[in-house]
């Protein structure tokens, strides 16, 4: 097992009494994962002699997500998530101005510093962010997921509050998003509604579930409740008197192309749907082919990406075949043991202790999401999707494969027999439709664009095509 298996973890990709009132306050960090630098902030109160803290990650459009657990007790502080799979603990100096710690999340176990002074990363210029007044209407909204007894929240725009129009829901990739998708200083869904809105079509975005304004659980969610809570927004949407209901449709990115075809399959009230880098071959495969990508990019041999795929591949397929959760996560456990003893001493320095990184990576492979999410395949989906499809990637993608995947979109399409949909692959995007040199992550944050303006005007041109 290479140090490259910690590559994987970054895509399913965060005493009490008198001492407790001096550890109070926000502490700011900043990790650096393959290259892209990620900001933490930890903001601790203190109340009738009790601790509570939130967490931000400004960098993923996260703010104020609970801490579970937080303790600080002999000069320790210990922070626990387990519905992120998050840990930290450090011990802050004499004047408190520094705690030097650790950071763990699944497979990660890393060094993390905090200190009281906020260290803004560089602020990169981002031309394409709409400023207001708009030309068009926006209300902040909110609807109900019923099934699932949660309220979400988001922002809707509308060409004109009078008569009626089409309107496109957009759909977040992995991770806790909110409805900006907010990503290393990019707000690529905020750019999208402005562009759409602008060209005669309303958009509606909203936060995922238990991020910002929106209530629920997101930890314990799996793709298949994300897929309820759009087909919550659907069943809004029709009761908006400025809203088509013959002309609703979505725009799903990464996982998002992943819940269009779910929820496009089971419903003939989405007229449309458009799959940004969406999934078209099962996860596994899907998976197996980001990590050769990105390890290849990142100066990694051959040889030593075919070791790492081996390994995770017979992860994946223990995973996709389980039927008993905690018999997996014995065999997890003793399956990654043995590969730790036959790593080398560097690449096991990199994977940190035995004792830890062990539990931490099973307890990563085994969330009821990540679980859910290795055992998809999106085919079914897309066979029983008879709307109007229209299917991007970039070429340089290294997350979603964009031939890998547009050829299991089409060969699904085909077999199911729907002939309305248009495969298009974009020279030099990235996974997030950006311009690039090689579509890295480590990329994203420094490039200005947000959103290809090409893919941008061929999303609006289609769909006034589908919807005249």
């Amino acid at each position: 097992m290479k140090k490259t298996g910690s590559i994987f973890f970054l895509f399913i990709l965060i005493s009490m009494g008198l001492s407790a009132q001096t550890i109070t306050g926000d502490w700011y960090g900043t990790l650096t994962l393959q290259g892209i630098k990620l900001r933490i902030i930890f903001h601790i109160t203190e109340a009738e002699g009790a601790l509570s803290a939130t967490l931000d990650s400004p960098d993923q459009g996260a703010k104020g997500l609970p801490v579970s657990e937080i303790t600080f007790m002999d000069n320790l502080l210990s922070i626990k998530m387990p519905n992120l799979m998050l840990e930290y603990s450090g011990k802050p100096n004499e004047d408190f101005i520094i705690i030097e710690g650790n950071f763990k999340q699944g497979g990660l176990n890393m060094p993390l510093n905090l200190s009281r002074e906020n260290e803004e990363r560089q602020t990169f210029k981002r031309p394409q962010e709409p400023e207001k007044p708009y030309p068009y209407y926006e209300e902040e909204v909110t609807f109900k997921n019923e099934r699932a007894d949660i309220e979400l929240a988001g922002t809707l725009t509308l060409p004109s509050p009078e008569g009626q129009h089409p309107v496109a829901i957009l759909i977040t990739g992995s991770g806790a998003q909110n409805r900006d998708e907010e990503l290393l200083g990019h707000k690529p869904f905020l750019v999208i509604a402005d562009y759409l809105t602008r060209k005669g079509v309303g958009v509606l975005r909203y936060d995922d579930r238990g991020v910002d304004k929106s209530t629920g659980d997101f930890g314990t969610a799996t793709t298949a409740d994300f897929a309820t809570d759009v087909a919550a927004a659907v069943a809004y949407l029709k009761t908006r008197k400025e809203v088509k209901i013959d002309q609703i449709g979505l725009i799903g990115h990464s996982e998002g192309g992943m819940i269009a075809p779910m929820v496009a399959s089971k419903s003939e009230e989405v007229s449309f749907v458009i799959l940004l880098a969406g999934p078209g071959v099962p996860i596994t495969e899907l998976m197996a082919k980001q990590l050769e990508l990105i390890s290849l990019a990142q100066g990694e041999s051959k040889e030593s990406v075919q070791e790492d795929l081996e390994v995770m591949g017979k992860a994946y397929e223990m995973i996709k075949k389980s039927k008993d959760i905690e018999k997996l996560k014995i065999e997890l456990a003793d399956y990654f043991e043995l590969e730790y003893e036959k790593a080398s001493p560097e690449d096991q320095a990199n994977l940190g202790e035995k004792e830890v990184f062990i539990p931490e990576t099973v307890k990563t492979l085994t969330t009821p999401w990540f679980i859910y999410f290795m055992k998809f395949d999106p085919s079914p989906y897309l066979k029983m999707t008879k709307c109007p499809v229209l299917a991007v990637n970039g070429e340089k993608d290294l997350q979603v494969d964009a031939m890998q995947n547009l050829g299991g979109i089409q060969t699904a399409l085909r077999a199911g027999g729907n002939n309305q949909f248009v495969i298009k692959e974009f020279p030099n995007l990235n996974h997030l439709f950006q311009n690039c040199e090689t579509g890295a992550p480590s990329e994203y944050a420094q490039i200005e664009e947000t959103f290809s303006e090409e893919v941008l005007k061929v999303m609006a041109d289609w769909i006034m095509k589908m919807t005249e």
